[in-house]
């Protein structure tokens, strides 16, 4: 195992860059809507750019966590960092929609690799019983990238200041994606600090498989525990991409006094707040019970209970909406149990490939779980305007229902379905 200072050093680093990869992976749904009217596109194309962004996320976890496996967990660390820094520098002078969707497919190339990579070198390198304490750092730190966002994006003084300086017009979204990159660039300087993963060295020159992805369906019983790990994090993203990011449909047809009061800019960044407090509980909690898989139940328990809440619970007042949307945060709190449970399950040789893909593909489920919302939704619409039912105008809330109950009887599949990891070794490799 690595020093006390060391282990420390990288700690900081892995939350910074993903304090760094979640303000980029946030910032784009707050700036989106204004960058676009700024470009003159229509809103529509806010659809096609946000796909753009999450293929390219699909795409880099495969290609990140197959690299880390085979050339080292660091390299994938800052080279992901380096890649989505820049583009998000480039984000701020896009033009037209080809460019920032170039660019947002870079963009999430970039953000595919840098969590995956920071936590399979914290549970590599931190003792058996403490890296979960790691890994929570992490998570509840990096998700406070969120709020930082929403602070940015609405920092008029910030674009004035470079406008004088650089001499060119600039805008607040443009600034804020220009933050972005430099505080990526900014935290490179800290590299030297940081060291490779000793079980990655202690096979790096050895014939041992490395980073082969079809291991993980060459059979059935591997297959199943990776499908497992994945899908218990859908539910984060059913809560985040529908519940949250859609809010303004729920406020409009459910909340009409809330209506121009609360933007869904803000209701990120309070669901992100609680996401942040949730991630430092239930590591806390995960700690105390020495398990993974009992606190991922209670997180679980939590959402069904709130969005209950939250979708028949009608006329909120923005203060009630902003606390709903903390509670939802809290509830779902539980993504760096999610990913270092992910990272527990596999040998030495797949575990940056499986640590980096399971996210990334949860982050890319948004688009069928918001999809199958929409389309449920606009179903529910129709039947209930053709046969007049007193339930008329509740087609969000029971496709939220629908949906959200997949996402979590998955989950709850998936939980039950791994073994616990808190007290695993991880020294080994996959035959």
């Amino acid at each position: 195992m690595a020093g006390k200072k060391n282990i420390v050093l990288l700690i900081v680093v892995a939350s910074l860059g993903y304090f760094v990869d979640i303000y980029d992976l946030i910032l784009f749904n707050i700036i989106k809507k204004e960058s676009m009217e700024s470009l003159h596109m229509a809103p529509e194309f806010g659809i096609t750019l946000f796909n753009w962004q999450m293929t390219g996320m699909l795409i880099g976890g495969l290609l990140w966590g197959i690299w880390g496996d085979r050339k080292g967990r660091v390299s994938v660390l800052f080279g992901s960092i380096l890649l989505y820094s820049f583009a998000n520098i480039a984000n701020a002078f896009v033009s037209n929609l080809t460019e920032y969707s170039i660019w947002r497919f870079i963009a999430g190339v970039g953000l595919a690799g840098e969590l995956g990579a920071a936590i399979t070198l914290v549970a590599e390198n931190m003792p058996t019983k403490k890296r979960g304490i790691g890994t929570m750092i992490i998570v509840t730190f990096g998700a406070l990238g969120a709020v930082f966002a929403f602070w940015v994006s609405n920092l008029s003084q910030l674009s004035a200041f470079i406008q004088d300086l650089a001499g060119i017009k600039i805008e607040n979204w443009q600034t804020a994606y220009i933050m972005g990159g430099v505080l990526g660039l900014v935290l490179l300087a800290l590299r030297a600090g940081t060291f490779e993963s000793s079980m990655f060295h202690e096979i790096k020159n050895t014939k041992v498989t490395k980073g082969n992805f079809f291991m993980l369906l060459r059979d059935w019983p591997t297959f199943k525990k990776y499908m497992a790990c994945i899908v218990i994090g859908l539910p984060v993203w059913f809560v985040v991409g529908v519940l949250i990011a859609l809010s303004d449909l729920f406020i409009e047809k459910y909340h009409p006094g809330a209506v121009g009061q609360i933007k869904t800019s803000e209701m990120l960044m309070w669901s992100y707040l609680g996401l942040s407090s949730g991630d430092l509980l239930s590591g806390l909690l995960s700690q105390l019970l020495k398990s993974r898989r009992r606190v991922i139940f209670l997180n679980l328990m939590g959402i069904v209970v709130l969005t209950g809440i939250y979708l028949f619970n009608q006329n909120l007042s923005p203060a009630g909406l902003k606390t709903m949307s903390y509670l939802l945060g809290l509830a779902t709190g539980y993504w760096a149990l999610f990913v270092t449970n992910a990272s527990e399950q596999f040998g030495t040789n797949i575990r940056s490939t499986v640590t980096a893909t399971v996210p990334n593909f949860v982050r890319g489920g948004v688009v069928p779980i918001t999809l199958g919302f929409m389309t449920l939704a606009k179903g529910f619409s129709i039947v209930f305007w053709n046969v007049k039912l007193e339930f008329e105008g509740m087609a969000y809330a029971y496709a939220a229902i629908i949906v959200g109950a997949v996402c979590i009887l998955l989950a709850i599949w998936g939980t039950y379905t791994v073994k616990e990891s808190f007290h695993k070794e991880l020294n080994y490799v996959e035959e």
